[in-house]
């Protein structure tokens, strides 16, 4: 298996080993993650890494918001306001295969509330990383940020660790922010739960369909 294929099977864990993950480990982690390109090498990325007694705070900050009923904040839009296909299909089909792994089915509702809020649990993850960027930078930081990401997931596939990078964590960024005391002006793009994977859990073994790269791809002479 090569790395790029182990990624779609490790970088979305779901269910994590009770083992902890070593603060030099996760230094290690960004220390390579730090050698992503970015333009004029503005490096605008920040990084939140949260464990024990804060990780904690955050996930029930995050869960009291959602029982309350708060209307999600995000700093920016990660999905579109209208699904349309082929994007929406896929979509579809990912919570299918999601569900049918965890076996729960449609009329089970307690069931899907207690897999969602597991995202807020970081999936049982030691260890949370968030990823900042400044508003004072333009649309193309966001992709320097990306890269920046992919590093991060990737530098912990080759230690041997999981990552799921998660939207569902950046929805509620004023909590985050107040209790890491991040200043305003830095907008949350993503929380990834970081740690050694259970794959004897069904939920890491499920997989999803990718398009061929004809599907995707046009060729110019």
């Amino acid at each position: 298996m090569d790395i790029f294929t182990a990624m779609t099977t490790r970088w979305s864990c779901r269910a994590y080993q009770d083992r902890p993950v070593e603060q030099e480990t996760v230094r290690e982690i960004l220390d390579k993650a730090r050698w992503a390109p970015s333009g004029v090498n503005s490096q605008p990325w920040q990084v939140a890494v949260v464990s024990g007694e804060t990780q904690q705070r955050i996930t029930d900050a995050l869960i009291q918001a959602r029982d309350e009923k708060i209307p999600e904040n995000p700093d920016y839009d990660f999905y579109p306001a209208e699904w349309v296909d082929p994007y929406r299909a896929r979509r579809i089909n990912t919570g299918l295969s999601l569900y049918k792994a965890l076996g729960i089915t449609r009329d089970d509702p307690d069931g899907r509330k207690k897999a969602w809020y597991n995202n807020y649990r970081f999936f049982g993850a030691p260890v949370g990383l968030f990823v900042f960027i400044d508003r004072a930078m333009g649309k193309g930081s966001w992709l320097d940020a990306g890269m920046f990401i992919q590093n991060i997931l990737l530098a912990s596939l080759e230690l041997g660790l999981a990552t799921c990078p998660q939207a569902s964590l950046a929805e509620y960024p004023d909590r985050v922010r107040a209790i890491l005391d991040m200043p305003e002006d830095m907008q949350l793009v993503v929380g990834i739960a970081l740690g050694y994977p259970d794959m004897e859990h069904p939920v890491n073994n499920y997989r999803l369909k990718r398009e061929v790269v004809e599907n995707f791809t046009r060729w110019y002479d």
